[in-house]
């Protein structure tokens, strides 16, 4: 039937116009268009388009925003179900449906939907299982049957890779669930108790009763390597013997309890997080604009155990403390000590607009191999602040205009008795080489951190007083 839930013409990737701004993403003969035929018209049946949240992550299922009018979200690989629960816990009204793949959400998204289905909101999941990857490849899916042929599994799947994964049951066997079926779509009949069972999942959201998840056994004749046909009765005779139809879990005779309501009362917010409400007292007399008019990037990098994720929130807080918006992004290696670790740092006059720094003002590398790597990303005209102590050669590429200031912090610290203030000293050094706050903003943000440690907050003092003096005596102007 028609439904004012698809629009009318799709604003594909690829601007297509004519008949191909009607049609999907989707092969001849898949059975994602089918299935979700059948939640449009579910969605247009109860009247609830205008609160209905569409949550659809990667996969074959990563276009559905092209078609659903209503509200969308993509979500990250397998993540649709802790995106779905921000959704339905921030507005209990709307009627949440996740919309994902057996790819995503029986592999990568397995703990995602485990718990979101235990802990039981009234949302809906549609699962559609076509025993393959299908968007990327066609490899073999935690769904994929036994014998069954894949790009990763040229000679069938064995037992070695183990059993294909029975979801539905899987999921029934949760407490939090109330209802789970499975369904197909390979004919008439089975399209139209298909079409039931979505509807059904959407009532018991819309009714507040709970947590609803529906199968649906689908075709993918591409990677089948059969016509739409012979693909249908694969599902009816081949595939419907590993994954049996049928009601799963029905326990629609009890109700969710009220949904809590998020907070956003500030105060009770930052009390819970241990903080206060009282402004920080202000040192700086205005945004830094000698380095950037409205927003400055900044990256600190060394290997892990350096101090550069430390030495970045405390830069974040200097700057919200003086009133300018600041994010602080890390980056880690795989290990937490000797390897590679990042963070980049941005502080706005107003708001940060994008957390990343590829180009930042400001550099500060605690080691060779973080200089070699982000001292020639940094943007023409900006500061290069690195450990003279550790580093013997500045790259050559560097560009035009950009300053660069050599200050030992690793061997400062160890005169000082602990080389791990080194990063302290790196903070000081930031703050002669650029002025970007004042030498008491930083400092105020060091004994916050340090509070009740006297012995230590004067061994950081010093750090940060010896950073900046070298940064100071090196950054000046010659003569």
């Amino acid at each position: 039937m028609p439904t004012s839930v698809f629009y009318r013409q799709f604003e594909r990737h690829d601007h297509a116009t004519g008949i191909k701004a009607h049609t999907t993403t989707y092969c001849p003969g898949c059975g994602h268009g089918v299935a979700q035929q059948f939640l449009a018209e579910a969605i247009d049946e109860l009247g609830v388009q205008d609160r209905t949240v569409l949550v659809s992550p990667v996969g074959c299922s990563v276009f559905s925003y092209y078609y659903f009018d209503v509200g969308n979200t993509q979500a990250a690989h397998g993540r649709a179900p802790a995106v779905a629960i921000g959704h339905k816990t921030a507005n209990p009204d709307s009627i949440v449906v996740c919309y994902q793949g057996d790819g995503d959400l029986a592999s990568i998204g397995l703990a995602e939907i485990i718990s979101a289905a235990q802990m039981g909101l009234p949302i809906t999941i549609i699962f559609v299982n076509n025993a393959i990857y299908g968007m990327t490849g066609g490899q073999m899916a935690p769904t994929t049957l036994l014998g069954q042929n894949t790009t990763t599994s040229p000679g069938g799947r064995t037992t070695f890779a183990g059993e294909p994964l029975k979801v539905a049951e899987m999921i029934a066997g949760l407490d939090g669930p109330v209802f789970v079926e499975r369904v197909a779509l390979y004919d008439n009949r089975r399209r139209t108790h298909a079409k039931r069972a979505i509807k059904k999942a959407l009532e018991l959201q819309a009714n507040g009763t709970g947590f609803a998840f529906i199968e649906v056994l689908s075709e993918c004749p591409i990677h089948l390597n059969m016509t739409p046909e012979d693909a249908e009765g694969w599902v009816r005779d081949t595939m419907q013997q590993v994954f049996p139809l049928g009601v799963k879990k029905d326990a629609t005779d009890r109700q969710y309890p009220e949904i809590p309501t998020p907070a956003f009362d500030a105060e009770a917010t930052l009390a819970a997080m241990g903080t206060t409400t009282e402004q920080a007292e202000r040192h700086a007399t205005g945004f830094p604009a000698h380095l950037d008019p409205d927003d400055i990037s900044l990256k600190l990098a060394g290997a892990g155990g350096d101090g550069a994720q430390t030495a970045a929130m405390l830069i974040t807080k200097a700057a919200i403390n003086e009133g300018f918006d600041s994010t602080d992004i890390p980056s880690y290696g795989p290990e937490s000590r000797g390897g590679t670790s990042y963070a980049d740092v941005h502080v706005a006059a107003t708001e940060v607009l994008s957390p990343a720094a590829p180009h930042p003002h400001v550099l500060v590398a605690f080691n060779a191999p973080s200089l070699a790597k982000f001292g020639p990303t940094v943007r023409p005209g900006g500061v290069v602040i690195y450990d003279s102590s550790i580093v013997g050669e500045v790259p050559s590429s560097l560009a035009d205009g950009v300053r660069v200031v050599g200050v030992p912090f690793a061997a400062v610290a160890r005169d000082l008795g602990a080389v791990q203030v080194k990063n302290v000293v790196a903070l000081g050094a930031l703050q002669g080489a650029t002025g970007l706050f004042p030498k008491e903003t930083f400092l105020t943000v060091i004994r916050s951190a340090l509070v009740g440690k006297r012995a230590v907050l004067e061994l950081n003092e010093q750090a940060f007083a010896r950073g900046a003096e070298l940064a100071s005596a090196v950054a000046a102007p010659a003569g």
